[in-house]
């Protein structure tokens, strides 16, 4: 298991067990010092059980980003009911790291296998990660990040970012 998936799954696990933070370690390994914006997603029987995440970072370090994200995506995804202790051995967790946004002049610089989108009309944001399973075209990524921020699908005038990810499984 890699580290960054092993540090999801400690602090959901004492999180959901105690309600209590996973303390970060006083030296960190390098790579977690960096900041970044980081999506844990949770899954039970390879069916999708939450996923949270920032695409901008919001803490010091990405350590700390994915501890925030883990927690977030066990207890505070809307779509799904709180993650319980008799759940917790048949989750597995992925965690994606983002490349800064970067926006876009036409959907031809999009690849929904290798970029994740995000879609911008005023205080409206959809993000859609890349390399999801049935989301094959550039259309289909971007009705759904659309729908996501509750903006029109068939919305033209809208912001689009791209980012990509390293995928830590």
């Amino acid at each position: 298991m890699h580290p960054y998936v092993e540090v999801a799954k400690r602090a959901v696990e004492r999180y959901v067990k105690y309600k209590k933070m996973l303390d970060t370690p006083k030296e960190l390994p390098s790579d977690m010092q960096r900041s970044a914006g980081v999506f844990v997603c949770l899954k039970k029987h390879g069916e999708l059980r939450g996923c949270i995440g920032t695409f901008l970072p919001c803490e010091e370090n990405i350590y700390k980003e994915i501890v925030r994200n883990a927690i977030a995506a066990a207890k505070k995804d809307p779509r799904f009911y709180p993650v319980q202790e008799d759940e917790l051995d048949e989750i597995t967790y992925s965690v994606d790291v983002l490349s800064e946004p970067e926006k876009i002049g036409d959907i031809s610089e999009l690849d929904p296998k290798k970029y994740g989108v995000i879609v911008v009309k005023g205080y409206r944001k959809g993000l859609l990660l890349p390399d999801l399973e049935g989301v094959d075209t550039v259309e289909e990524q971007l009705r759904i990040a659309k729908m996501k921020a509750g903006i029109d699908p068939a919305e033209e005038d809208v912001e689009i970012y791209r980012f990509t990810v390293e995928r830590y499984k």
